[in-house]
């Protein structure tokens, strides 16, 4: 008794040998080429020093050109583990999360059905190949030619024609085939109401798919009839056939790829052929179906980051959209995909047609990671003006990053979707200010606030950079953050909106909002940043004698303290930017009102930076005993009601 059909073909399919093979040997990094499958070390089966044991991870065989051991996935477990072929398949199949099937006693009935039936196929190929020369073929040469491909190419591909009225079926049961033998291999049907058996491709332009070893298991069929329902159809699911497990030029593409060409993922045949004909040879298509898991493995198995090129129209993009739900449980390190987005309502054929296999080659070097892709589908076309909208983004990505089963893999995407989420609600990054004021001037740091240089004392609020009081504030409450952790997700939108002026402070605020959530934000900057930027932070002499700062880890005053400060920024900086705004609005004469805004803002700038002793009427006393300006309480207010709003509670109004 033997396996069912199929079976070891899938385990194989399955398996990476590398990864088998991994777990007994130590790989000669200087002589291998993991990301080509070509793998060297020495050889378990006798001693040597130097790496004569050699994998071929794409084909899954191995060769020592020591001891000239040689086999596959199967026979290397039974060498080494010293057990049974059948003990090996068990081994083998738990590994690969494939249930091991009961001994069926039929299996060698049915693996000589199958032998059968990839003859019948051949034979198919051979007849509908010999119609494509036929009178009755000649639109289907035509077509062909429009679409490029010559009678050399259309024999390398051995492109056929199955005419309108059929004959598959007369012409093998005419040499001998049984009629259930081509019905069985999806070549024919039998007739619902009881008649004669039919052939299934009838009109047809017809593409033999073969498997990974290049038998004939199946056929695709272009329709002729422009109005016909189904423009393409694909051999039914037969013995040999299975479209969710099969890839169309599976075989040259593999090879290719281990001879370091791109695997690319097309949409359709005419694709693949458009590809590999201008020099793309390692492309593959899915057949007539959104990728499946089983497709994924097999794409892997072939290349780590195979980059999928579906078609720019509606369709092609939403079928790339859904391939990302199917690949994130299955990502590992080292494996993944990357997407090159085809010109709006163009396919890789159209684009190497009209400009050329250079045009190609420059979306392909451009291929964009999946987790870029992920973002857009995500963002795109959606805008987040409400706290609600963003707080629904954050959810769906989260739920999406959930799905990846390595936690390094998941870690790093959620820090790559934080990046992407940091620089699209950042307030500083606005790019060219629109206005009669001033052009935009790209020579300028675009993450600055670009402020024309009115005056030029950096003690006035309309200096270029940050007054020494907004300075010693974002300071501290930089230091409060990275010294109470704890407190910092309660702040992080107003952290982001913290327009920090110092290089320096700005690489910090990048950092804490990089890692808000960790536990130790002191070790994220000494790791990015290093340690010059921490020392010259806490060295400051206000940042030292700060409360928060002082009183490390006490949650309350980290929460007073991050309010407050954050509160007089908010203050300080709403009068600047009145200021900045008027001055933008200058186009040569001041009028009265633009001459009275900016009386009342320089006022208001003014009176934000007086003395503790001036003006006591517009100060008020703050939770913590300190005395701020009304506005900057009614900020220090809101800021607090934000924090209990998130936290679930309500502050008791004084």
């Amino acid at each position: 008794m033997s396996l069912p059909p199929g079976f070891l073909d899938e385990l194989r399919n399955r398996l990476s040998l590398g990864q088998v093979v991994g777990r007994k040997v130590m790989w000669d990094t200087r002589k291998s080429n993991q990301g080509k499958g070509d793998l060297w070390a020495p050889c378990p089966f006798h001693q040597e020093k130097t790496a004569s044991f050699h994998v071929d991870d794409r084909k899954g065989y191995y060769y020592c050109f020591g001891c000239h051991a040689k086999g596959d996935a199967i026979s290397f477990v039974r060498e080494t583990e010293n057990v049974d072929f059948m003990e090996a398949v068990k081994i083998l199949a738990n590994e690969a999360g494939m249930p091991v099937p009961e001994r069926d006693p039929q299996a060698q009935q049915k693996a000589d059905h199958r032998t059968v039936l990839t003859d019948v196929m051949e034979q198919a190929v051979q007849w509908h190949r010999l119609q494509l020369q036929t009178g009755a073929a000649a639109e289907a040469r035509d077509y062909l030619e429009r679409r490029g491909l010559s009678p050399e190419a259309q024999a390398r591909w051995e492109i056929g024609f199955a005419p309108a009225n059929g004959g598959v079926l007369s012409a093998l049961t005419g040499k001998g085939v049984e009629q259930k033998h081509v019905i069985d291999a999806g070549l024919a049907a039998e007739s619902d109401r009881g008649g004669a058996p039919y052939d299934r491709f009838r009109g047809r332009i017809m593409f033999p798919i073969r498997d990974a070893r290049g038998r004939a298991i199946g056929f695709g069929g272009r329709a002729m009839d422009p109005n016909h329902p189904a423009k393409y159809y694909n051999s039914p699911e037969t013995a040999l056939f299975d479209k969710g497990r099969s890839l169309f030029n599976h075989g040259p593409a593999r090879e290719a790829a281990g001879k370091g060409k791109p695997l690319i993922v097309a949409e359709g045949y005419m694709d693949v052929i458009a590809l590999s004909e201008a020099g793309f040879t390692a492309t593959v298509a899915p057949l007539g179906t959104a990728i499946t898991e089983d497709q994924l493995r097999l794409l892997w198995r072939i290349a780590p980051e195979p980059i999928i090129a579906l078609d720019g129209d509606t369709a092609g993009l939403r079928a790339a959209m859904r391939v990302i739900d199917i690949a994130l449980p299955l990502l590992e390190a080292g494996q993944s995909l990357r997407f090159a987005l085809m010109p709006e309502g163009m396919d890789p054929d159209d684009l190497i047609k009209t400009q050329g296999a250079g045009a190609m080659q420059k979306l392909l070097d451009q291929a964009i990671p999946m987790v870029e892709l992920l973002w857009r589908r995500e963002t795109e076309g959606t805008n987040f003006d409400s706290p609600e909208r963003k707080a629904a983004l954050d959810k769906t990505l989260r739920e999406k990053i959930k799905l990846i089963a390595d936690p390094s893999i998941r870690a790093h995407y959620g820090q790559a979707i934080k990046d992407m989420r940091w620089a699209l609600f950042s307030p500083a990054k606005t790019g060219p200010r629109k206005g009669p004021g001033r052009a935009w001037n790209p020579r300028q740091d675009p993450w600055k606030r670009d402020v024309s240089p009115v005056a030029s004392s950096k003690n006035s609020a309309l200096g270029t950079g940050a007054a020494p009081e907004d300075h010693l504030r974002e300071a501290v409450i930089l230091a409060t953050l990275i010294t109470s952790p704890g407190v910092a997700a309660e702040f992080e939108t107003a952290l982001e909106q913290l327009d920090c002026r110092d290089p320096m402070h700005k690489d910090l605020q990048s950092v804490i909002l990089r890692h808000i959530g960790t536990d130790d934000l002191r070790a994220a900057v000494l790791q990015e940043l290093g340690d010059l930027p921490l020392e010259k932070l806490m060295g400051q002499s206000h940042v030292a004698i700060s409360p928060a700062v002082r009183r490390a880890g006490d949650v309350e005053v980290a929460r007073l303290c991050l309010a407050e400060e954050f509160a007089k920024l908010m203050a300080r900086r709403g009068h600047a930017r009145e200021i900045e705004d008027a001055i933008e609005d200058l186009t040569g004469v001041a009028d009265e009102g633009l001459t009275w805004r900016l009386a009342q803002a320089t006022a208001a700038v003014d009176k934000a930076g007086r003395g503790d002793n001036e003006d006591r009427a517009e100060y008020a006393v703050g939770e913590n005993g300190a005395r701020m300006k009304k506005d900057e309480q009614d900020a220090f207010d809101q800021l607090l009601d934000q924090i209990d709003f998130a936290k679930g509670a309500s502050r008791p109004k004084s």
